[in-house]
């Protein structure tokens, strides 16, 4: 094999350049593998005194242990009124009551009286507006378009396309109709 071997620099013995290109190689792939990183790629040192905070947990115990005393202290006098049989009331058997309830009933009257005597008056107004006079200006500007024009709408005489056939209709739904029934299509 080492015939057919060719060196990247010229070489008088094939044989012996193959072997120490071979024994380079293999020196060199150790290396390698044994090369030490030049940068630190290692997670940063952690401080326990960073992440267990022992003031804070001085701090929680403290007012957990306030909390159970006082909640302790609580449950005996609880428990001591409940033990004594004298003739003590402690039971409310009244209902609640709102000092001010009756103005708000006659606020709400007053309320409602206003409204009712507004929405009489909204009933009662005859309109300003006549839909005959609208109509009929309606006419009247649809002529004056027509004098103004400078064009027939058949002014082509050719067969006409679909966009133009429908603006035919609609020009002759608006002269027909009055203007609260105009909607474009």
């Amino acid at each position: 094999m080492h015939k057919s071997y060719q060196p990247i620099r010229p070489a008088t013995n094939r044989l012996l350049q193959k072997k120490w290109d071979e024994k380079y190689h293999s020196e060199h792939q150790i290396l390698v593998r044994d090369a030490r990183p030049t940068i630190d790629t290692r997670p940063p040192r952690t401080y326990m005194h960073l992440h267990m905070k022992l003031k804070k947990l001085q701090l929680e115990e403290e007012r957990t242990a306030t909390i159970e005393r006082d909640n302790r202290i609580l449950l005996e006098k609880m428990a001591h009124t409940m033990r004594r049989t004298d003739n003590l009331d402690n039971r409310n058997y009244y209902s609640a009551k709102s000092l001010n309830q009756e103005k708000r009933r006659r606020e709400l009257l007053r309320v409602s009286r206003e409204n009712s005597t507004m929405a009489k008056r909204i009933v009662d107004r005859k309109p300003d507006l006549n839909r005959n006079d609208w109509s009929n200006s309606w006419s009247k500007n649809l002529a004056y378009l027509d004098n103004i024009a400078k064009y027939s709408l058949d002014w082509h005489g050719s067969r006409p396309s679909t966009r133009q056939s429908r603006s035919r209709q609609r020009s002759a739904r608006r002269a027909a109709s009055a203007p609260r029934s105009y909607q474009r299509e």
